[in-house]
């Protein structure tokens, strides 16, 4: 998992158990005393994943036909440092970015494909996209942190905003040819060899691969080039581990597929990895992991492998998705989104309901039509009016709304930033 991700996971299982997730990992919680910005979603310290769940929450509303708050917004908008880039939080975004400031290719990443589907912000996601292109790596692929080495789940979402802003990827190429395609590709363990077709995070210390569920959701999406929130693809025909050199992107992907589906195929949840320095005990079920592979799965045209999942997800995950906070909740719905399921009623739950409620009030909120879109990339096919298309009435009429609303407020908070 990621490293927001990991912590975050960590501490729902505590809760979740009783027991007391190691320090060293456990998610931050605000001290009492602590006031969080009005504008974000969440109620946990947002030091790791401030930018990281308020972009996955505005994704997961958007195709739900909820258009978040102007202040939601503007919180988000005001996160970003001149150069396009976002760090994971920034408690005081009137300070402008410089050396000291701590680049997040992920939060950049998850916030540029956010800012793509919120009419009226495609400057903004076009500014985050030329700065993840400024900092792409020689091997074709992005680490975490700018600079440091590619890993598979850094590069899956790049390439997924890099997309949703209508980049070629296939023709980053960097000096020796590579691209990001490639930087996925050469973190595939080969078919034949065992746990064949699925994506290490990183190469080992002397190079081995290890399978990773996470990378291998995450490098799915990124090698179909398709976003966090996108929708099921036409069905073809069952996955197969195809071996060779020279593969193409798409099959690369159809072999993580097939090790997604045959990995869910014994057990309907993927569990979490153990930590370094965690006392041992049974290997606990991994919700988010489990979402994301549903997605996958979904996105490469096999809806059919990740039923069992989705079953699985609507009956034991809504502890975890309370406590996961804003973005536990949206990967749900991502979840629910890519495989046609009622993200309105996911096991006696209305998930859209409850994200709504974790942030300031929605500017509208409509009821999706009937019936629900299926095939395709829903967000990444349902172009926003930027882009001269649009997802519908209810968008245009959200984003009216909010314009209205939100010019004065934000032009109030700049004057504000500007008085001594």
């Amino acid at each position: 998992m990621t490293v927001r991700r990991s912590a975050a996971a960590l501490a729902t299982t505590a809760v979740l158990l009783g027991t007391a997730a190691p320090l060293a990992v456990a998610a931050p919680s605000p001290s009492p005393s602590a006031e969080l910005p009005s504008g974000l979603y969440g109620t946990t310290d947002p030091t790791y994943d401030g930018v990281w769940r308020q972009s996955l929450a505005f994704l997961a509303q958007k195709i739900e036909y909820v258009t978040p708050s102007p202040q939601a917004v503007t919180w988000l908008l005001e996160q970003q440092c001149d150069s396009g880039a976002f760090a994971s939080y920034r408690a005081d975004a009137s300070k402008p970015c410089d050396a000291s400031t701590v680049m997040d290719t992920n939060a950049t990443a998850a916030a540029v494909q956010a800012l793509a589907e919120l009419g009226g912000q495609r400057e903004a996601a076009d500014n985050g996209a030329d700065w993840l292109k400024s900092v792409q790596n020689e091997d074709g692929g992005w680490g975490y942190n700018p600079g440091s080495p590619s890993d598979a789940n850094s590069t899956a979402v790049v390439i997924g905003a890099l997309a949703r802003t209508n980049v070629p990827v296939a023709e980053l190429t960097t000096a020796d040819g590579s691209t990001p395609y490639t930087a996925l590709q050469a973190l595939a363990i080969p078919c034949g060899k065992e746990d064949g077709g699925a994506f290490a995070y990183q190469p080992g210390k002397k190079g081995e691969l290890v399978a990773n569920d996470d990378a291998s959701a995450a490098a799915v999406l990124g090698l179909l080039g398709k976003g966090m929130a996108v929708g099921n693809a036409n069905a073809v025909k069952d996955p197969v581990c195809r071996k060779g050199d020279d593969l193409t992107p798409e099959e690369s992907a159809q072999n993580g597929a097939h090790y997604l589906a045959t990995t869910l195929a014994a057990s309907p949840h993927l569990e979490q990895p153990p930590m370094p320095g965690a006392e041992e005990s049974e290997p606990q079920p991994d919700f988010g992991n489990t979402a994301d592979a549903v997605v996958a799965l979904a996105a490469s045209g096999h809806k059919d492998k990740a039923a069992a999942s989705m079953t699985w997800l609507e009956q034991n995950s809504k502890a975890w998705a309370q406590q996961g906070g804003p973005a536990a909740t949206a990967q749900l719905i991502f979840a629910a989104h890519a495989t046609g399921a009622d993200a309105r009623s996911f096991g006696g739950v209305d998930l859209v309901k409850q994200l709504n409620a974790t942030g300031p009030a929605p500017a509208t909120t409509s009821a999706p039509p009937s019936p629900k879109p299926t095939g395709g990339q829903a967000s990444d096919s349902a172009k926003s009016d930027d882009d001269g298309g649009g997802p519908g009435l209810w968008w245009l009429i959200g984003v009216g709304l909010v314009l209205g609303a939100g010019i004065g407020f934000l032009l109030s908070m700049r004057r504000k930033k500007q008085q001594p």
